[in-house]
């Protein structure tokens, strides 16, 4: 059983799908281990401390690897130099990207979506999403406080006192409520909103105000398995309303909200950014999918006419790569191993099992999960070849008798 972790091809992916800890628990479940050449350096791993793992380097790590842990979901290019057969486990993003998994079930590897893995306690230490914005969540506060031109804590010096920072934090999920904790250490006086019911608790035991309008919409605005509930064209006026009011006092602002398969939620408009003081800064963690912000630049760092900073960071985890290439590599290693048999120290993939069912997007060369298998499109066809008529069927066509004349063409009439 041979398990590569390759370097990852995206310049802006700083993390790694394996840890000299993880290779450790692979070699005790039987597998070798091929690193491929500086795959961790940029999360502060040299190939020697793989290697003292038990790990071999190699350029060709991917070569006939049963299993290819991966942090990005591999190009159809990378693809083409895995074995047939291949298990990948990685971050797919496979909501609007059906064309990329059709290109990817063509080279015949069995992919997996660590990013659909259900929400139960069995999956907790699986749980990609949970792991990384947990991360995400701490940064952003950091992020927005370097960018914040003054101090967070209430100070009172012989000088003056200094006031605490207004943190107002948009969506409760688990970056939000990292980000709460996080800006409540650093002694902001923080504030948070969310869509779901079960929020207001959680914010309130971590120590913040929640504000929301909480009519009977809002009490059933939470899925079976937890996430938001898109809201009513109403409900988003009145809530609108509530935050636009709310945010003109506050210092930083922090939104978090994402909808699984949608573009991310318009929360704050540009009237409310310009209703904000100059000075104040907001972290925007929804950019890749196209912002909560209005005025947020997917990778860059903007000021507004009025003195506000958007924060638009791309791969916010990547940006602590050491803790979060550690986290990443745990959740697949704890999903891998329900794949290995322990007796033989084989592979032995549960085909049926729930969380395997719920992951799995391609395999034997066709996309199998429900939610994207009619999305895909068909692969373009073959060009027809052109007919050329070979010598031997010029020699059987019959000749025209000697003096033959031939039947003139009937003529075309036009009408005007």
């Amino acid at each position: 059983m041979r398990i590569a972790i390759p370097k990852e091809t995206v310049s802006s992916e700083p993390r790694v799908a394996g840890t000299p800890d993880t290779v450790k628990r692979l070699k005790a479940l039987g597998a070798d281990v091929v690193v491929e050449p500086g795959a961790g350096l940029a999360s502060g791993m040299l190939d020697a401390d793989f290697v003292a793992a038990g790990a071999t380097i190699s350029a060709d790590a991917v070569r006939d690897a049963d299993v290819v842990l991966k942090v990005r979901r591999p190009t159809a290019a990378e693809a083409a130099g895995y074995r047939r057969g291949a298990l990948v486990l990685a971050t797919m993003d496979p909501y609007g990207n059906e064309a990329a998994l059709g290109e990817l079930a063509r080279t015949g590897i069995a992919t997996f979506a660590m990013e659909l893995m259900p929400r139960i306690t069995r999956a907790q230490v699986m749980d990609i999403l949970s792991s990384q914005a947990n991360l995400a969540g701490y940064r952003a506060v950091i992020d927005a406080s370097s960018e914040f031109g003054r101090a967070m804590p209430m100070m009172m010096t012989a000088a003056g006192t200094v006031p605490a920072a207004r943190v107002f934090v948009m969506g409760a999920g688990v970056a939000g409520l990292q980000a709460i904790a996080t800006a409540r250490r650093l002694g902001a006086v923080v504030t948070a909103t969310d869509v779901r019911p079960a929020a207001k608790e959680q914010v309130e035991s971590l120590g913040a105000k929640f504000v929301a309008v909480m009519d009977d919409e809002f009490r059933q605005a939470e899925t079976a398995a937890g996430y938001a509930k898109p809201m009513s064209a109403e409900y988003q006026a009145k809530q609108a309303a509530l935050v636009a009011e709310h945010i003109a006092k506050q210092d930083i602002v922090i939104t978090t909200a994402l909808i699984p398969g949608r573009p991310a939620p318009r929360l704050v408009t540009a009237a409310m950014v310009a209703s904000m003081k100059a000075g104040s800064v907001i972290m925007d963690l929804a950019v890749e999918r196209g912002g909560n912000v209005e005025g947020a630049s997917a990778g860059e760092v903007v000021t507004t006419a009025n003195g506000v900073t958007i924060i638009g960071h791309l791969n916010v985890p990547g940006r602590l790569a050491a803790t979060s290439s550690s986290l990443y590599a745990k959740n697949l290693y704890a999903f891998l191993e329900i794949m290995i048999d322990k007796a033989s120290k084989a592979l032995s993939v549960p085909w049926d099992d729930e969380l395997v069912k719920a992951t799995l997007l391609t395999r034997d060369g066709a996309v199998v999960h429900p939610s994207f298998k009619d999305a895909v499109p068909p692969p373009a066809p073959a060009p027809a070849a052109p007919v050329v008529e070979t010598p031997a069927e010029v020699e059987a066509a019959p000749a025209e008798p000697a003096g033959a004349k031939r039947k003139a063409a009937p003529k075309k009439t036009t009408t005007s």
